[in-house]
């Protein structure tokens, strides 16, 4: 790698990734309240951009915090794409920020479709998946910008099958798959049965693809670490799962949604996106130190031939 670290892009694409964790407790909290539409209009609250308190009563405090906290979210990741077009000297870098930023405002847009259309045409479940790939989209920014990723990092090879690309990637796959099954169940577009399924897929994959970094990369350290954490998160992920679950069912009867299953439902939302969030990362980790076969081939010829 020839480019030059720097903190200050590096530092900031950490704090954006941190405030879209923050928008993942607000938008879960808008649905496990049932705040959705609280707000009636949209771009504006109740026909203004700084509504009172006292207008913000209810589930409307909810909705209102999810769209401030959302624009903050647009104004960060322009700042950081201005950021990265004035100090890094990676052009597609440069170009990855401004589709992140276009990302951005079409998932602004969507979200107001999502008030304007009142919650039909399963727009609150893209508006939830779209979401989850601009937080991708942004991690992998915060990693392009680190100094591990600009250093020179030891190449390992891969002589397994599938190669580890492929496996990673199907692992990533398999878990944002889940992630729509999930959106689908929480805004009752589907039933709960085919996230219940989705979840033991997961644990398979899950279980594999942490067998495989094992048996080809056990030496790694990246690739070891990555691996434990893909094992700590799925597993939290999983009783989180039948945490909430179970509070939905043994409150149905309530009047209004319960403390319990809110936050058992809040957690187990953000622990998914974290979840998926990991499985980017390894599939960066993989592509940053274990070289293609078609590149590591390239590069050995070409040591053979200066020999």
């Amino acid at each position: 790698m020839t480019s030059t670290y720097h903190r200050g892009a590096h530092r900031f694409a950490v704090f954006v990734v941190g405030w879209t964790v923050l928008l993942f407790v607000a938008g879960a909290l808008v649905t496990s309240k049932d705040a959705a539409l609280s707000v009636p209009d949209w771009p504006k609250s109740f026909g203004t951009w700084f509504p009172s308190l006292r207008m913000l009563a209810g589930g409307a405090f909810f909705e209102h915090s999810h769209r401030v906290i959302a624009g903050c979210l647009g104004v960060f990741t322009l700042a950081l794409a201005i950021l990265i077009w004035v100090q890094d000297d990676r052009r597609w870098l440069r170009w990855f920020g401004v589709v992140a930023v276009g990302g951005i405002v079409v998932q602004a847009v969507l979200g107001g479709e999502v008030v304007r259309q009142m919650l039909h045409y399963w727009l609150p479940v893209m508006h939830a998946c779209l979401a989850q790939i601009m937080f991708g989209a942004l991690l992998s920014i915060a990693v392009f910008t680190s100094r591990w990723w600009v250093s020179e990092q030891p190449q390992l090879a891969d002589t397994g099958s599938p190669t580890i690309h492929a496996v990673t990637l199907a692992n990533a796959e398999v878990i944002y798959i889940q992630v729509v099954l999930g959106a689908g169940f929480r805004h009752q577009e589907i039933p709960v049965w085919p996230h219940i399924v989705g979840a033991f897929v997961v644990l398979g994959m899950v279980v594999y693809t942490a067998m495989v970094l094992r048996k080809r990369f056990g030496t790694s350290p990246e690739l070891s670490k990555a691996r434990i954490m893909l094992h700590a998160i799925f597993g939290t992920q999983f009783l989180l799962g039948i945490g909430a679950y179970w509070s939905r069912l043994s409150t149905l009867d309530a009047p209004q949604p319960m403390p319990i299953m809110v936050w058992l439902t809040v957690v187990h939302t953000v622990v998914g996106a974290l979840l998926f969030a990991l499985s980017v990362l390894i599939v960066l980790i993989g592509y940053r130190i274990v070289p293609r076969r078609g590149e590591a081939t390239a590069a050995s010829s070409r040591q053979v031939a200066v020999q």
